[in-house]
């Protein structure tokens, strides 16, 4: 009986991974991109090279794969990104239903041509949250249809970017210990 060759890992740039995994594979600086991936467009933030801040970019209306993936390669060569983060809609509950499996079929079928890793993130309530903000902020209905997916993916990266400070607060050595 022959032995099956141990499987070889996927590149990082090829790789669909929990944040927390992602989170020791990027370098130290570059912006990342956040999506909130809908049935009818894409919402699309980026951050600044030092990962602090989330701001919104724009709104994609879907069409087709090849034509969305192409404008976010876009988005995201303008802007030097290293890496995606999507949001990854959870139930309450945790568990995944179909608008989940649907986020992470869009994810391994877009690290396969994005030369990027997507880091997944839980984006629950993120469009609510958003959408309490823009009434807040008086925004119309019309107006809030028209940015409450880029402001949601703004929402999920500044989530993630939280995430990513806390964990390399974590991880950074203690000036205060002797050597």
């Amino acid at each position: 009986m022959t032995k099956d060759p141990p499987a070889v890992p996927a590149p990082i740039a090829a790789r669909v991974l929990p944040l927390v995994d992602l989170a020791g594979l990027l370098p130290p600086r570059g912006a990342l991109i956040g999506l909130d991936l809908g049935t009818k467009t894409i919402g699309v933030a980026s951050c600044d090279p030092d990962r602090r801040l989330a701001t919104v970019v724009e709104t994609v209306w879907r069409t087709k794969f090849t034509a969305d993936a192409a404008r976010l390669l876009i988005l995201a060569k303008e802007r030097n990104a290293v890496a995606f983060i999507l949001g990854l809609p959870l139930n309450m509950d945790g568990s995944e239903g179909p608008r989940a499996q649907a986020s992470r079929t869009f994810a391994r079928n877009f690290a396969r041509i994005s030369g990027r890793p997507i880091g997944l993130w839980d984006e629950r309530l993120s469009t609510a949250a958003v959408e309490r903000a823009l009434i807040a902020a008086d925004a119309s209905r019309a107006k809030r249809a028209q940015v409450i997916d880029q402001h949601a993916a703004a929402f999920i990266l500044q989530g993630a970017l939280d995430f990513l400070g806390r964990i390399a607060d974590e991880n950074a050595p203690d000036e205060d210990l002797p050597d």
